[in-house]
């Protein structure tokens, strides 16, 4: 009764706000005070009891009203931190400034006019009679005391840690307290794991909303590759102005590596108990992803030798980017990777009781941390090269990948797994662990294989390339980049993996696919590149290959008989109108698939989602690197076409959703997928103006890397066919112990130089990781939905 007592109050108190025409005096007490005493109102409440419609009015009709509000919210919670919140009641009054807080932020945000009005001092603020308040020169902004506040209360004995002291005098002093001492897991930096209490997750949790509501000011700015904007509440909260920034950040990274979702191994344990952690977790990881999205501007120095719990004055003005860069023990490392790889793997587990584990939903949050990892500590991503415990981040990317294939709600999700594979694939380590032996089948929609993580990278691949939506297609430059980078390395193929990248030759070399669009052959100079780094380097154990090509050898004799006449240009592109998918799935037979496998399916009616910049184009997003013999690698300078590698001749991807970039090579072009939307009719009819002509054709075919593979199908194929002949060979075991034995040394061309294209990032991929990012964010809260159906400008939100 109680309770419905204090909610019904609450609720007057927000009436009384909306309908007063006078402003209400800050000394008032009586009245401010019925929004955070004694209320027993849970923030699903405060979402309910205040509806958008009423702050709206509030901030139009009465503003010194909100003002008010807000500041007197920020007061309670800058004398909370102050006190320590000894008593109930005044935990309650914080965690109830909290709620109202994160529900009046984003229509703070969302009104141009209003955006500074954390950021200007407060007339009188220092009637308050607090030094948070007051700084040297007069009041602190009210955005400073607030994320101080917010702060201090994450370290708060008895709230938010646990208490150290016990007696009588147990309060401690908020000013003097160390909160290296109150991290609040084991981990890095860290060795005492203290005691789980499920109150001070909670209370966690709430803060965290709050911080993340701080920096989503973000979302109401409209995207710009412009990196020298920074959000002054992520520059001010990961400076040196707040002295908690590395027990923090330390407490943030250690609950999630150290979170555990199975539990202890009972079935169904989910159901019988809530996990509070998990909440925890979720915040946690998004608090980090936004704070290290946030680098300053200034360049990442490289990790230092000292241990990550001394400051140094150098270095990022970001302290949380700085901190993540200069981890450097391997059992940190080894702490932070087993952790990802855990909860990655988390929803790829199967029991024989159905739904008997718990599935965790934050994976791209993950994702992303894992990302900002491997991009600003390098020493991080070496140790994940160096041993196969990539692998265990390799599978679950894979899974994820073939997983929402066929959801265009999910293609964020499919461009941050293809972002992470290519900056691996970029080490030449990464190809060496793809020879290990793949034995744990995870439940895949994908042909069942005998072989190794190769394999189940090339056939995952097809399987993207051959039955994804469309507006995949920007993807396929960057996809078979990585098969590229990675073939030098790959010691065996399977004959399923053979045949699928012969499959996808086939069908990116037919004469209507080549000649529809113009950057289309570039797709083929890449799998060309890769059949011939196999070949060169590691000819001994890839019979499967070699017997693939030798079956399909007539494909290599079409593209070098390939017609470069006007009639035969016409009558290729007659024939693509007959035949309107990109590539015919019916010519690749796959019947058996992964036990327990489901295929993918495409999002639910009424899924929200929403939009991405579009991706800049393969060669912005690399550099290229030549390795020379002694395995390290060189730049390779931007030279011109004619001195330029053969598969590199001017390959330019389409940037979008629809092939737009053509003459437009030297620019970086962003649109919005609404933006694209709108221009697919112009963009229809400027490549309906576009036409291959015979001079087009003849430019890149000359220079289509076929030499070593024609020398290949020379010397093997009459030997084969010989062989077929004297024995009456049908079965091709004895074609593939032949081919394992034969040796092609001193018949092939001079083995190229290994060209690696490295990721490289730049203003249009840390633009696009900002939209992908808040995406994700404003996505995964909708309990309470914090920024539901508030003016975003950073992305458009988009029911399918």
């Amino acid at each position: 009764m109680g309770s419905t007592d204090s909610k019904l109050n609450f609720r007057k108190a927000v009436i009384q706000l909306t309908t007063k025409t006078q402003p209400v005096e800050a000394t008032d007490d009586a009245f401010w005070d019925q929004f955070w005493a004694d209320t027993t109102t849970t923030v699903q409440d405060v979402f309910a009891l205040v509806p958008a419609a009423e702050i709206r009015a509030v901030r139009e009709e009465s503003p010194s009203n909100l003002a008010t509000l807000c500041y007197k919210a920020v007061e309670k919670l800058v004398q909370g931190a102050e006190s320590g919140c000894p008593t109930e009641r005044e935990k309650q009054v914080v965690l109830n400034c909290t709620r109202i807080l994160s529900r009046i932020l984003p229509y703070i945000f969302e009104d141009q006019d209003w955006r500074g009005f954390f950021w200007s001092t407060v007339p009188g603020a220092g009637r308050a009679g607090t030094d948070e308040l007051d700084d040297d020169d007069g009041a602190r902004p009210l955005a400073e005391s607030l994320l101080l506040a917010i702060a201090d209360l994450l370290f708060c004995p008895d709230f938010t840690v646990h208490s150290h002291r016990r007696g009588p005098d147990s309060v401690e002093n908020m000013q003097s307290i160390d909160s290296c001492e109150y991290i609040w897991e084991a981990g890095v930096g860290f060795a005492q794991s203290p005691p789980l209490n499920y109150i001070h997750d909670l209370n966690r949790t709430e803060l965290l909303r709050l911080l993340l509501t701080c920096f989503s000011e973000a979302m109401y700015l409209p995207s710009s590759t412009d990196n020298s904007v920074l959000n002054p509440w992520v520059t001010f909260f990961c400076s040196t102005e707040n002295r908690h920034a590395l027990p923090l950040f330390t407490s943030l990274l250690n609950v999630v590596c150290a979170y555990d979702p199975v539990g202890y191994g009972i079935p169904y344990n989910h159901l019988l108990f809530s996990d509070y952690r998990e909440q925890l977790v979720e915040q946690a990881v998004q608090i980090l992803i936004v704070t290290l999205e946030h680098d300053g501007g200034v360049p990442h120095r490289p990790p230092s030798p000292s241990s990550i719990e001394e400051q140094e004055t150098a270095g990022p003005e970001n302290l949380f980017v700085n901190y993540l860069s200069r981890i450097h023990r391997e059992e940190d490392f080894d702490f932070v990777l087993k952790g990802l790889a855990r909860l990655l793997t988390n929803p790829l587990t199967q029991t024989y009781l159905p739904n008997s584990t718990k599935k965790i939903q934050f994976h791209q949050e993950l994702l992303v941390l894992f990302w900002k990892l491997c991009d600003f500590n390098k020493k991080f991503l070496f140790f994940v090269l160096k041993s196969s415990d990539v692998l265990d981040i390799l599978v679950p990317i894979l899974f994820y990948l073939n997983d929402a294939r066929a959801d265009q709600s999910r293609v964020g999700l499919m461009h941050i797994g293809v972002f992470i594979l290519l900056l691996l694939s970029g080490e030449r380590n990464f190809g060496v662990r793809l020879n290990k032996p793949y034995s744990v089948h995870v439940p895949m929609d994908i042909p069942v294989f005998t072989g190794t993580h190769a394999d189940l990278l090339i056939v995952v691949f097809h399987k993207i390339i051959t039955t994804g939506h469309q507006r995949l297609q920007p993807l396929f430059d960057c996809l078979l980049t990585i098969v590229v980078n990675v073939s030098p390395y790959l010691k065996s193929l399977s004959m399923v993996a053979a045949n699928k990248l012969l499959h996808l030759l086939e069908a990116f070399s037919t004469t209507w696919f080549l000649f529809s669009v113009a950057q289309n052959h570039h797709l083929v100079f890449f799998l060309l590149e890769a059949f011939n780094n196999i070949i060169q380097y590691q000819f001994d154990g890839n019979c499967n290959l070699v017997y693939a090509i030798i079956r399909k050898r007539n494909v290599f004799h079409q593209l070098v008989n390939l017609p470069s006449d006007s009639a035969c240009i016409q009558k290729g592109l007659q024939r693509k109108r007959k035949t309107p998918d990109v590539i015919s799935r019916t010519s690749s037979q796959e019947t058996v698939s992964m036990e327990g496998s489901h295929p993918a399916v495409p999002a639910e009616p009424g899924t929200l989602k929403t939009s991405l910049v579009a991706i800049p184009a393969i060669d912005k997003l690399t550099e290229k690197s030549q390795v020379s013999e002694d395995g390290t690698m060189v730049s390779v300078q931007k030279t011109g076409a004619s001195q330029a590698a053969p598969s590199e001749q001017s390959a330019v991807a389409g940037t979008s959703d629809t092939e737009s970039n053509s003459g437009r090579d030297n620019e970086d072009v962003f649109y919005t997928e609404a933006e694209m939307e709108r221009r697919r009719f112009s963009i229809a009819s400027s490549t309906s103006s576009w036409a291959p002509t015979p001079e087009w054709v003849l430019s890149w075919k000359s220079k289509l890397p076929l030499q070593t593979i024609m020398r290949l199908l020379q010397v093997l194929v009459p030997q084969v066919e010989k062989i077929c002949i004297d024995k009456g060979l049908t079965d091709e075991s004895e074609i593939l112990k032949f081919l394992q034995h034969g040796t092609l040394v001193g018949l092939l061309p001079v083995p190229h130089p290994i060209l690696i294209r490295k990721y490289q990032a730049n203003a249009g991929t840390a633009m696009w990781f900002r939209t992908y990012m808040w995406g994700v964010v404003y996505l995964r809260n909708v309990d309470p939905p914090i920024w539901y159906d508030t003016d975003v400008r950073l992305f458009e939100i988009q029911k399918m």
